[in-house]
């Protein structure tokens, strides 16, 4: 089984880089496309309260982690200097009350992390959490909100290389 992003997210969005460029998305060779963020786009700032508000239903899921339910991730927010990315990491766990998981892409502008790094990830710094259950998206606030973003043929492509369902 691939994991989190290299796999069923790869054709997506893998960072979000919060700055003063509206709506910008790079490309990167054999790397999942990056949008780029403001800080202050309400629409997002509203989807990662979601996610927060919503994440005991992430934690149930985790907690009673059978086969149908796959592909765990959280988003987590790094901040270094004046850089802010929110990153998905992969592999999650939850032990001692905290969670744990690995870099699942290439970041864009961290450079204190890399692919592979397993990293605490603490519940402030949670910007949207996801998995999948009989391929349908479950969380994923932030994904069904840049998804929207696309155009009718962006949205075709991913939903057809992703596999995943989302309503």
């Amino acid at each position: 089984m691939k994991n989190l992003l290299r796999g069923t997210l790869s054709v997506f969005i893998a960072i979000c880089i919060l700055n003063c460029n509206s709506n910008n998305k790079v490309e990167r060779k054999n790397e999942p496309t990056i949008y780029s963020v403001d800080e202050d786009d309400a629409e997002m700032n509203k989807a990662m309260k979601t996610a927060k508000q919503t994440l005991d239903s992430f934690n149930y899921a985790l907690k009673n982690n059978t086969r149908i339910f796959t592909f765990f991730g959280l988003k987590k927010r790094f901040v270094e200097n004046d850089d802010v990315e929110h990153i998905w990491i992969g592999n999650v766990k939850f032990e001692n009350g905290k969670y744990f998981g690995v870099i699942d892409n290439l970041p864009e502008k961290i450079k204190d992390v890399k692919i592979g790094d397993t990293v605490e990830i603490g519940k402030s710094e949670i910007s949207d959490w996801m998995y999948i259950k009989n391929s349908q998206l479950h969380g994923g606030y932030t994904i069904r909100l840049l998804r929207n973003r696309m155009s009718e043929l962006e949205r075709k492509k991913f939903d057809r290389e992703s596999g995943m369902k989302i309503n």
